[in-house]
């Protein structure tokens, strides 16, 4: 029995259903390939394919766009928040425990405390 439906990594989706599903444009799934936040795999007819796990970057970098962040930044504070994540996950694995400081929608404090 396959399990690639399970598997968020899995290429499923044709740049068309992709971009719709997020409500994006097939430019701006190409400008997130060229600006080197997302891979596509291609299918044996060259066709560009996506993964619920890109779809998600993708969706996220649209959110920071529609704040007013720039495309290169958008693109770098998403490569950060899933590096992050993909580290709380394997901490986790591994039997470690994370606090709520380590919440990644906890903002960092910047100013020293008072």
């Amino acid at each position: 029995m396959s399990f690639t439906f399970d598997d968020a990594d899995y290429p499923a989706y044709t740049m068309g259903r992709a971009a719709d599903m997020i409500g994006v444009t097939p430019a701006f799934l190409r400008s997130l390939g060229a600006a080197g936040l997302i891979a596509p795999e291609r299918s044996t007819g060259g066709h560009r394919r996506y993964s619920r796990h890109q779809l998600q970057l993708a969706e996220r970098v649209r959110q920071l766009l529609d704040e007013g962040i720039l495309l290169a930044a958008a693109c770098r504070i998403v490569t950060l928040e899933d590096r992050l994540a993909a580290a709380h996950r394997r901490i986790l694995e591994l039997g470690g425990v994370l606090t709520a400081e380590d919440d990644v929608d906890t903002p960092t404090p910047t100013a020293p405390a008072a």
